[in-house]
């Protein structure tokens, strides 16, 4: 274990699984993202002065900094939300290994 930078953790959400498997997809194959892992989730929201309960399916992206612009891009061209969440966590620490893995996949 130990303190990189560099590297981040996205998280988007999509109203379907083929929107995020089709995003999650893309990211990797064109070496945008080193990972991206799908879940399902509920999500409890206001949208347009209405209360929201949604099911969603949520994308964590992980992959280098410097690449968050290009993939905040993608995600906007790919969405299908008006307002597409898209949230960058910098990963401060974790496994050697895994950073190395980053790289070698990631542009």
């Amino acid at each position: 274990m130990g303190e990189r930078e560099g590297y981040c953790l996205i998280m988007t959400a999509c109203s379907s699984r083929e929107e995020a498997e089709k995003i999650a997809a893309s990211l990797v194959k064109n070496r945008l993202a080193a990972c991206v892992q799908v879940t399902e989730i509920t999500s409890f929201y206001e949208w347009k002065n209405k209360f929201t309960k949604d099911n969603e399916m949520l994308l964590l992206i992980k992959a280098k900094t410097a690449l968050y612009k290009e993939i905040e891009a993608f995600i906007c061209r790919n969405h299908s939300y008006e307002v597409p969440e898209i949230i960058e966590l910098p990963i401060r620490n974790g496994s050697g290994g895994f950073f190395n893995w980053i790289d070698e996949v990631s542009i």
